[in-house]
């Protein structure tokens, strides 16, 4: 596990000596769980929603985006249960003063057993060599066979408790499994309590007459509220969907793990209008398409997995999470739930608006139910930036360390090197800039050798280096170096900006989906 800690820490200190990401308000000793995003890492996380944006609005004829406040009317929460049922389940250790989430200390413990199903996996795999079957071990090993019932039978019992909101027994699993606090080592826990997320706030002139209001702690409420505006204003027919990305803010106590669990944060969500009944239709639907916008981007089928869930939220019948591989182990990136008609139907009882759609064909009116993709903006840059960074050893035996973040997400696309600081050369690495800075965010780079310049560039994940030399001077071609092959071939400088659209244009990448 140390070793994945180690390659955590490194990703964390890279995201910052980089201008990815950095501790917000650093100066003042900075702000828990509250980051800000530098140079490279706004470009990053600017390409991951215009990715997302175009995938799911631009490319769908029935999908629509809608851009709505953060503040909303106080009665919003308490129609979408927020108010009374947004809770975490809080433990603390006696001795080390430390707070938990009860449901993440155990899910910790079973990534444990899960760790112990993959160790036994590596062994096998090297005792069988080519001859091994991994699915046929996975369902035969009685070691592991008895791993993956004691993981299950923990899941669901913690799913079942928490439904019930029995506290006492989330403590008495916790117990049972002996869970040690990370920090004191000793099992010295108080009882379980609930503990609501939501920030509060004040809207008003004066102290007197302010009114109550939260931060929004998730986007999809600003969408249906707005469902009967966007619908009749759209002309829109079922089934359609309401796409939006925007700021939530969650109080979380046990924020952790750098950017993966943070007080202010970025959703991308969608909620897609569908008739009462073929819910589970579009919710495997969705699950599908979802998953395999993930793997356009090339970052490797086997770090993703479907976690369907034990415990349903008060408004789901059905939900199930697509979970990366970050190097704390597998953790929710995106969630998939068929919410049903739960939203709309509270807020027509809560505001007395009808907020029901006209069948045309059916020739009747009903609450559409509803099946929602949500998707975090910054658990996104996590698993694009953890998955990208590398530390590669070459033939000639030196190191070197390479962001491989996927082309179209790259923040810059291309560096322009003049091979010298003379000779008329930065003069044409100038001009080649202001050709290609139409299409692509590229920059200049004249300091240092062109060797120390290719390192500094891989290391910030820019895909493609082109240098300006002497035989630019005579022919008018220069050499384009790739970030991931480190390949070199000469071409003419005409032909420079179709080379970079080939490879980072949204189109090809999302073409992939289809």
């Amino acid at each position: 596990m140390a070793n994945q800690e180690d390659i955590f820490k490194k990703v964390i200190s890279h995201a910052k000596e980089y201008g990815y990401v950095v501790q917000s308000s650093e100066i003042y000793d900075g702000l828990s769980a509250v980051y800000d995003y530098t140079q490279n890492g706004a470009e990053l996380k600017k390409n991951i929603k215009e990715y997302w944006w175009k995938a799911m609005v631009q490319m769908h004829e029935n999908i629509v985006g809608i851009d709505a406040a953060i503040f909303m009317h106080p009665t919003t929460w308490k129609a979408s249960g927020h108010v009374d049922a947004f809770n975490d389940p809080l433990i603390d250790n006696k001795d080390s003063k430390k707070r938990y989430r009860a449901d993440v200390l155990v899910e910790d413990y079973v990534a444990k057993i899960e760790a112990k199903i993959d160790k036994e996996v590596k062994k096998a795999s090297k005792r069988f060599g080519e001859s091994f079957d991994k699915t046929q071990f996975l369902t035969t090993n009685p070691r592991v066979l008895g791993y993956q019932e004691k993981a299950q039978n923990i899941l669901k019992r913690l799913g079942r408790s928490l439904e019930a909101e029995d506290l006492v027994d989330v403590k008495n699993l916790i117990e049972e499994l002996q869970i040690v606090c990370p920090i004191s080592g000793s099992k010295n826990w108080t009882d379980v309590k609930q503990f609501n997320l939501m920030f509060g706030t004040k809207l008003g002139a004066s102290a007197e007459n302010a009114t109550d209001l939260y931060l929004r702690p998730e986007t999809a409420q600003g969408i249906f509220v707005n469902f009967l505006n966007v619908q009749k204003s759209g002309r829109l027919k079922i089934p359609f969907g309401i796409a939006q990305i925007g700021k939530a803010f969650r109080n979380e106590i046990v924020a952790r793990q750098f950017i993966f669990r943070m007080r202010e944060f970025e959703q991308m969500e969608m909620q897609f209008f569908i008739k009462p009944g073929t819910q589970i239709e579009w919710y495997e639907k969705w699950k599908e398409l979802r998953m395999k916008w993930h793997l356009s981007l090339g970052m490797g089928e086997e770090n993703y997995r479907f976690h369907d869930h034990e415990k349903l939220a008060h408004y789901a019948d059905a939900a199930s999470d697509i979970e990366f591989k970050f190097p704390f182990g597998f953790k929710e990136l995106e969630g998939i739930h068929s919410r049903t008609d739960f939203d709309l139907g509270s807020h027509e009882k809560y505001s007395g608006k009808k907020l029901q759609y006209f069948d045309p064909e059916l020739n009747q009116n009903y609450v559409p139910y509803v099946v929602e993709t949500s998707i975090g903006v910054d658990r996104m840059f996590l698993a694009v930036l953890s998955n990208s960074l590398k530390e590669e050893e070459l033939e000639n035996g030196t190191n070197r360390t390479v962001l491989k973040i996927p082309a179209v997400l790259a923040p810059t696309k291309a560096a322009v090197l003049p091979l010298v600081k003379k000779d008329g050369l930065p003069e044409i690495a100038h001009k080649i800039i202001d050709d290609l800075k139409w299409d692509f965010n590229v920059i200049y780079d004249e300091k240092d050798a062109v060797g120390r310049r290719y390192r500094r560039q891989d290391a910030a994940g820019t895909p493609f280096c082109i240098t300006v030399d002497h035989q630019t001077l005579e022919d008018e071609t220069v050499t384009i170096r790739h970030r991931d092959t480190m390949e070199q071939k000469r071409i003419a400088i005409g032909a420079v900006n179709e080379t970079i659209a080939n490879e980072v244009a949204m189109k090809h990448w999302l073409k992939k989906t289809e």
